[in-house]
């Protein structure tokens, strides 16, 4: 088997260090103590985070999503694939060498996803953009960090906790959804969600496509 060969290394805000791992075509971004947040062979279960949002969403004419996260684009190619040619999506990404990334190591991977005239990208915070926002969007999909639980944000916790939830409530419109990946099943997220007004569904998939890999928690709370 082909070893590993690094490619990048980038620093997210508060320090942590992300690093871009390459084996023939399988791509792997790191933290610098060996831990995989994302692989490209796996993408079954961010995919699953777009499908069940926006079948929530079936037949509403438009559709503005905002997804907190870039990551391998898997999210984004699987919303595009989905929703309707007037959709709008706004793809926010707090790590700009991540997006760099994106146009030059993994082009094969993204495709012309980035292209898309839908797509816009902005470096920052997504939570900031959910508190800035007031009934703007129809769907938000959160794959930040490892949900919940996160590894390299503290202040992930502030998208998570009942603030950061209310917040998403205020920011989408009516009758709109937010989605949330999570690596872990975590039941009290469930029912905060709950206490939060939301009308909360939660969904176990598998990480491959084959319906192999590891279990991941997807939460799709809509507005009733």
């Amino acid at each position: 088997m082909k070893p590993w060969e690094h490619l990048a290394t980038a620093r997210a805000p508060e320090g942590s260090e992300l690093r871009l791992l390459r084996r023939g075509d399988e791509f792997s971004i790191r933290l610098e103590d060996g831990n995989e947040l994302m692989n490209s062979r796996l993408g079954g279960s961010e995919e699953a985070l777009a499908s069940l949002a926006l079948d929530r969403l079936a037949g509403r004419r438009a559709p503005h999503v905002l997804i907190g996260g870039l990551g391998m684009g898997f999210t984004l190619r699987a919303a595009q694939a989905i929703a309707p040619p007037d959709a709008r999506f706004i793809v926010a990404e707090i790590v700009p060498d991540l997006v760099e990334w994106a146009a030059q190591h993994m082009a094969g991977v993204f495709g012309d996803s980035l292209s898309d005239p839908r797509v816009e990208v902005r470096i920052g915070d997504v939570g900031a953009m959910i508190r800035d926002a007031r009934g703007t969007f129809d769907a938000i999909l959160l794959d930040v960090d490892n949900g919940p639980d996160g590894l390299t944000r503290a202040d992930n916790d502030a998208l998570y906790g009942a603030a950061g939830l209310q917040a998403a409530r205020r920011a989408l419109a009516p009758g709109g959804v937010l989605a949330v990946w999570s690596a872990a099943q975590d039941r009290s997220f469930g029912r905060l969600l709950s206490s939060c007004g939301f009308d909360a569904e939660t969904h176990v998939v598998r990480a491959g496509r084959n319906g192999r890999g590891s279990r991941h928690t997807i939460w799709v709370a809509a507005i009733p």
